[in-house]
């Protein structure tokens, strides 16, 4: 079958399992290849990252390739597809590799990226700061809270102190502050400090 032959998704998933570095020809056809089978995109994408055969070091390499050659469409499914590659179990399983992808992606303004980036993946694998500074992002850009996974688990005093900072600095410039910031500080138990109480 030559290149230019239109191919179906299993023919796609078959030839990237063969041959790895075709998935940079089949990865940004894949959404249009899925939609004419009434498959969904994002799926096809993750399903062609993960028959990319090797050992974990390799998919990496072929992930953060793909990431950083797609558009934004391309990258957001790259994000998505992050908790597969890793999932328990999986022979390749990538671990904290693809930490530089996710915060690349929370360094732009793109908010389908952003929101993408602070998923499961980020939830499990961010370390404390840089995922902190993640949701802060989340509440500054108004990307849904809702889309931070592990947020009730994560959320912590640090979190509402950097969240009420942030609403403070919105209200003394006149500014709106988001209903998500509250939405955060009602996930933290942080109790006013009271005297310690002599035995």
């Amino acid at each position: 079958m030559s290149p230019t032959t239109t191919r179906t998704t299993a023919d796609a998933l078959a030839q990237v399992a063969s041959d790895p570095a075709t998935i940079e020809r089949h990865f940004p056809a894949a959404a249009r290849t899925a939609a004419r089978e009434g498959l969904d995109g994002d799926a096809a994408r993750e399903a062609l990252l993960l028959a990319i055969p090797g050992d974990a070091a390799y998919v990496i390499e072929v992930v953060s390739r793909v990431y950083e050659h797609g558009d934004p469409a391309e990258r957001r499914a790259v994000l998505l597809a992050l908790p597969a590659l890793d999932a328990p179990g999986r022979p390749a399983r990538i671990g904290d590799a693809a930490l530089p992808v996710v915060r690349d992606a929370l360094r732009t303004n793109d908010t389908r990226l952003v929101g993408a980036a602070v998923g499961p993946y980020a939830a499990t694998h961010l370390d404390d700061d840089a995922w902190r500074q993640a949701v802060l992002k989340v509440i500054f850009m108004g990307i849904p809270v809702e889309q931070v996974s592990g947020l009730a688990e994560r959320a912590d005093a640090e979190l509402a102190r950097m969240v009420r900072d942030f609403a403070a600095e919105r209200e003394a410039a006149g500014r709106v502050v988001p209903p998500d910031a509250l939405t955060v500080l009602a996930l933290v138990d942080t109790p006013d400090p009271s005297p310690s109480r002599a035995d």
